[in-house]
């Protein structure tokens, strides 16, 4: 019996990389990193200005095209919150949340 053969193809991976397969699969990982994102999220008690603006604020978003050379598929967890920096890394006066760096430990999949 012959030993099976594989000769790579650089042009089919980056076409795998992109495909539809691979961007569902970054999309629906990011999803799953989202839903516990906004499970764990604070919400501000009274005197805050915006209670439940962080958690209602999360985004997912995918391409084709990502990565640094923007030759893979990606999707991408981010909230778009004013204080959304604040909540994640702190401040001087608030204690850091990191609740998307938990969320994507956490894994995706």
């Amino acid at each position: 019996m012959m030993p099976a053969k594989f000769k790579m193809s650089k042009k089919g991976v980056g076409q795998l990389l992109r495909s539809r397969m691979i961007q569902a699969d970054m999309l629906n990982r990011a999803e799953k990193i989202e839903d516990l994102a906004v499970l764990i999220a604070p919400v501000g008690s009274p005197p805050d200005p915006h209670p439940g603006l962080y958690k209602a604020s999360f985004k997912v978003t995918t391409t084709a095209r990502g990565g640094r050379r923007k030759d893979r598929a990606t999707a991408t967890v981010t909230n778009t919150a004013p204080h959304a920096a604040h909540v994640e890394w702190g401040t001087e006066k608030t204690q850091a949340h990191h609740i998307l760096l938990r969320a994507a430990q956490a894994g995706g999949g």
